[in-house]
C-alpha cells in the first residue's frame, strides 16, 4: 500500500475479514483501501449519521466502515452491504 498523507489501520476485525477476501474482491478492496490514504479520501464515502465520526466507503457490494482519526484512519469492519451495518456495538450480535 503505497504512500499519500494518511496512514489507514485496520483493526482486528477488519484483519481478519480482508484475509477471507477472494482474489478479485480483495483487489478491489486494497485498491480502494490504498484510495483512503490521500488527502482527502476518495472513494464512495458518506458519514454514518447516528455513529460520530465513522463513515462508509461503498465498493460495489463492499462496505468498509472506518473512523477519521487526527493523523489517520481506523477501518473497524470489511463487509458485504447486508452483514456491514447490523453490528451495533463491537463484540455483540
Amino acid at each position: 500500500m503505497e504512500g499519500g498523507a494518511l496512514r489507514v489501520i485496520l483493526d482486528r476485525g477488519a484483519k481478519k475479514q480482508y484475509g477471507k477476501l477472494n482474489e478479485p474482491d480483495l483487489s478491489r478492496i486494497t485498491g480502494a483501501i490504498n484510495d483512503l490514504k490521500e488527502e482527502p479520501p476518495k472513494g464512495d464515502i458518506e458519514p454514518l449519521g447516528n455513529r460520530g465520526n465513522q463513515r462508509r466507503l461503498r465498493i460495489g457490494g463492499y462496505r468498509i466502515l472506518f473512523e477519521m482519526q487526527r493523523d489517520f484512519i481506523l477501518v473497524t469492519n470489511i463487509e458485504r452491504r447486508g452483514q456491514a451495518y447490523k453490528k451495533k456495538t463491537r463484540g455483540k450480535k
